[in-house]
C-alpha cells in the first residue's frame, strides 16, 4: 500500500542488507527513486538486475555512501587533490576496535553481515572517491576473528594504474593502550612529505623535512642502537603543518539527491560507482580464500 501511494517521491531503504534487492525493486517498479543503505546488494549480480529495472521505470538507484562528506575523508582528500605531498605512492586507512563489537542481524551470514559489508563498502568508497585512475589489483585478507560466522577483519591493498598503493585495515578486536588509538586513521605518503589524520573529527598534521637527503655517500643520520638509516632526526628536521580545514557535512548527501531528482544535477553515487565496489568486495574475498592477488580491470 505503501509504494502505491501517489504522496511521495522517494523512499530510503534502511533494512538488513538481503533484503534490499526485494525492495528496491518493488520500490522502483512503483515508480519511486531509491536512497538504498550499503551495501546496496549482496552482489554484482542482483546489482544489475536492480539497475535493469531502475532504468525500465526512470527513477534513480544509488547507494548511502554519506561518508564521502566525513570529515577525516575529506581532509586527507584536500591535500590529495591539491598535489601537497608531491608524487603520493601510500594511502593507508585504518578503522580499529577494542571488543569486537558487532550489533544485532550484523553478525549472521544469512542477513548480509560480517564488516566487509557493514564498513568495508565505505572505507573502499572513500578510496574509489579520492584516488580517479583505473585500479590494476586487489589483495586481501579476510577473517572471522572472535564471530562466529562473519568477518570481523580485513586487510584490502589496490594498486591503481597510477602507482598508488591503497591500503584498507579494519578489525574489531586490534588492541593497544596507545593514547588515541581508537577508532580512526589515515596515513599519507608522497615524495615531498607526509601526512597523518587521526579520529573522525580530524586532528593531526602534514610532515615535511628541512633537508632531504640527496648525497646518500654522507653520514645518514644519528645513531639509534644498531642503525643509523632510522636513527632520530637532527633538531630542526622535521617540520610540520597545519591541516587543511574543511566543513563539509554527511547533509550534503541528501541535498545532491534532490537536485538530481529535480533534475538539477547529476547523482553523487552513480550506478558504476555501486558496481566497482561491490566487484573490489567480491575480488577481496576471492583473494582472501586463494591467497592471491586478484586483476581487475
Amino acid at each position: 500500500e505503501l509504494m502505491n501511494d501517489g504522496g511521495f517521491d522517494a523512499v530510503v531503504i534502511a533494512t538488513p542488507n538481503k533484503y534490499h534487492k526485494e525492495q528496491v525493486i518493488q520500490a522502483a517498479r512503483a515508480g519511486k527513486h531509491v536512497i538504498c543503505e550499503k551495501p546496496v546488494a549482496m552482489s554484482v549480480a542482483d546489482l544489475d538486475e536492480m539497475l535493469a529495472v531502475a532504468k525500465e521505470s526512470n527513477v534513480i538507484l544509488t547507494a548511502h555512501q554519506q561518508r564521502r562528506f566525513d570529515r577525516d575523508y575529506q581532509t586527507i582528500k584536500t591535500v590529495y587533490e591539491q598535489n601537497s605531498l608531491g608524487d603520493v605512492y601510500l594511502i593507508k586507512s585504518s578503522l580499529y576496535g577494542y571488543n569486537g563489537n558487532m550489533h544485532d542481524w550484523h553478525v549472521w551470514r544469512s542477513e548480509g553481515g560480517g564488516m566487509l559489508f557493514d564498513w568495508g563498502v565505505h572505507l573502499v568508497d572513500q578510496m574509489l572517491y579520492m584516488i580517479d585512475n583505473p585500479l590494476k589489483s586487489v589483495y586481501a585478507d579476510v577473517r572471522n576473528v572472535i564471530n562466529f560466522e562473519v568477518d570481523d577483519y580485513f586487510k584490502i591493498i589496490l594498486r591503481f594504474e597510477n602507482r598508488v598503493t591503497a591500503e584498507i585495515e579494519l578489525g574489531t578486536y586490534m588492541l593497544s593502550d596507545k593514547e588515541g588509538w581508537f577508532p580512526r586513521h589515515w596515513y599519507m605518503c608522497g615524495n615531498q612529505g607526509s601526512m597523518y589524520v587521526d579520529q573522525f573529527v580530524p586532528e593531526g598534521k602534514i610532515v615535511r623535512t628541512s633537508k632531504l637527503l640527496t648525497d646518500v655517500t654522507n653520514e645518514a643520520g644519528q645513531y639509534c642502537g644498531p642503525t643509523r638509516s632510522f636513527g632520530q632526526p637532527d633538531e630542526g628536521t622535521i617540520l610540520t603543518e597545519a591541516l587543511p580545514s574543511v566543513c563539509t557535512v554527511p547533509e550534503e548527501y541528501y541535498e545532491n539527491f534532490l537536485r538530481a531528482v529535480k533534475g538539477e544535477e547529476k547523482i553523487l553515487v552513480t550506478p558504476q560507482d555501486m558496481r566497482r565496489v561491490l566487484a573490489i568486495i567480491e575480488a577481496a574475498r576471492e583473494s582472501a580464500e586463494t591467497m592471491q592477488s586478484i586483476p581487475f580491470e
